[in-house]
């Protein structure tokens, strides 16, 4: 006779009464008893075995291409194996579960990893500004579940946290992933270099995944990703390099993130797409596994709260001397939804503003202050540098486009570019009781847990430029930011959870 798992060992003794409890022979018993809870036990490990071979990375939340304060996309990388999948979701922690849209996925066929799938399917009908629950399904058994915080809308006050330069796989990136998960964000903004150092899918599974969708929080990680989204800017380590046939598992960040396609339409080998340098068998791998996301979404925007995000491409291939790449931006911020906003915030990886020696050079990113403040940006957050810098309120008319830095072997490669220019600094703003700044303040968060760019500087202010109001490089840290109708509160925590800056804004 077939044993049920787990119910027979415990409608034994839920058939008992006290007594009867202790008149029970277990002697009589023991071994029967012995040999259900034994394999009651074995079933329920080979079934989280069967699911944890089944999962590659586990289901994790994205804003999805067209962001709202009522829906979210979930996430999931499975084994290269045909089944039924499904995802179910309800609002709060009861009431009936209803289906989501039906999975779909890409198959991720890249040289280097054995073949997976990534699947997408759609939550709805969320409650802004509440919880929800969902699981995965597969042939109709519950393989996964989780909560989740959905979106807050234009009037909700909500929380972010930012942090660049962090997939290195440091003890500092693990703490600063569960300094995160205790902040309790309802959003986490990448600028940049989410793995090092190439940006591949093994970088990823080695490096990524398991700190920000951990199973729990413990010295590893921390379970925030199947919580709460992620979005990203791209960096250096992410889509720099073009070279498939060498590393054909790279250029990871189109095949795992699903971000909106808003931004502007290219092809390769214009202004801001550079060219792949990859076989035809390597090109249609990728190509396959990307799906629409390439190359669009390294440019887009999307509105969270009550606040505009607009996210760009700064990587040196870029060139922001070109019109169109630079009209969409302006296009962008000149737009409804940036206009109808209380907030407008921009992200980036490489900053047009640093005091640090480190990518001095790398100043390309000044040219668009112009469109930045003609658009109302608030703040402006970097990563790139890894250390923490802000700027004084600052208003900036370059000097004409720069000077081109070229480098390499070849002498061609990109490296950046020197713009000098004018800058008005408003030193009146102090964040606390005078809280309306005459600027941006361009905020470099890049101590993420890749190893400090120049704690040298740190205590020598001498060695800052004129722009910086505050610049700690000798500790790993992220940013919290609170936003609550017209006023924005930011702190830079510590990995230990220390605050090393904190200021306000007002409108």
């Amino acid at each position: 006779m077939p044993i049920r798992p787990m119910v027979p060992a415990i409608n034994i003794f839920n058939s008992l009464n006290r007594n009867q409890i202790l008149k029970f022979n277990m002697m009589k018993y023991k071994h029967l008893f012995i040999l259900l809870l034994t394999v009651s036990l074995q079933i329920v490990k080979a079934q989280d075995k069967k699911s944890d071979d089944l999962f590659v990375v586990k289901p994790y939340l994205q804003i999805g291409r067209e962001p709202s304060a009522e829906s979210l996309e979930l996430l999931w990388h499975v084994t290269d194996v045909n089944a039924d999948w499904s995802v179910e979701q309800r609002n709060g922690n009861s009431g009936a579960w209803t289906k989501a849209s039906t999975p779909a996925y890409n198959k991720v066929a890249v040289a280097g990893v054995a073949p997976h799938r990534v699947y997408h399917s759609k939550l709805t009908e969320l409650i802004s500004g509440g919880t929800f629950n969902y699981r995965v399904l597969m042939n109709g058994s519950v393989l996964f579940s989780s909560e989740g915080k959905s979106p807050k809308n234009d009037q909700q006050s909500y929380r972010f946290v930012a942090f660049g330069d962090i997939g290195a796989e440091t003890p500092d990136q693990k703490l600063l992933a569960i300094r995160a998960f205790k902040a309790k964000p309802d959003l986490v903004v990448i600028p940049g270099d989410i793995v090092y150092e190439n940006g591949t899918v093994k970088e990823y599974r080695s490096k990524f995944w398991n700190v920000y969708n951990a199973d729990q929080e413990n010295a590893q990680g921390a379970p925030i990703m199947r919580s709460v989204p992620f979005v990203a800017a791209t960096g250096n380590h992410d889509s720099d390099n073009r070279d498939l046939d060498k590393f054909p598992d790279g250029l990871a960040y189109y095949m795992f993130w699903d971000q909106p396609l808003n931004g502007p339409v290219g092809v390769e080998g214009n202004a801001w797409i550079p060219a792949l340098k990859a076989s035809d068998v390597n090109r249609k791998a990728f190509l396959e596994a990307a799906g629409d996301s390439y190359p669009r979404m390294t440019n887009y925007s999307f509105n969270y709260g009550n606040a505009h995000w607009t996210v760009v491409d700064s990587n040196p291939y870029v060139d922001w001397t070109d019109k169109e790449i630079t009209n969409w931006v302006k296009n962008d911020l000149a737009s409804p939804a940036a206009k109808n906003a209380t907030w407008r915030f921009v992200i980036f990886h490489h900053p047009g503003f640093s005091s640090s020696r480190e990518h001095y050079e790398q100043q390309h990113m000044r040219l668009l202050s112009p469109i930045f403040e003609a658009g109302n940006v608030d703040v402006v957050f970097n990563g790139h540098v890894h250390n923490y810098q802000r700027s004084f309120p600052l208003t900036f008319t370059p000097d004409k486009q720069g000077t081109l830095m070229v480098g390499g072997k070849d002498l061609k490669t990109v490296r950046g570019r020197v713009v000098p220019g004018r800058w008005k600094l408003d030193k009146a703003f102090d964040g606390k009781t005078i809280t309306k700044p005459k600027g941006i303040i361009y905020l470099v968060t890049g101590a993420g847990g890749q190893d400090l760019y120049n704690p040298e500087q740190n205590d020598d202010q001498d060695s800052w430029q004129k722009f910086t109001d505050k610049f700690i490089s000798n500790v790993h840290s992220l940013t919290v930011a609170d936003v609550n109708g017209k006023t924005l509160i930011i702190k830079q925590i510590s990995a230990e959870g220390k605050e090393l800056d904190a200021f306000t804004v007002t409108k």
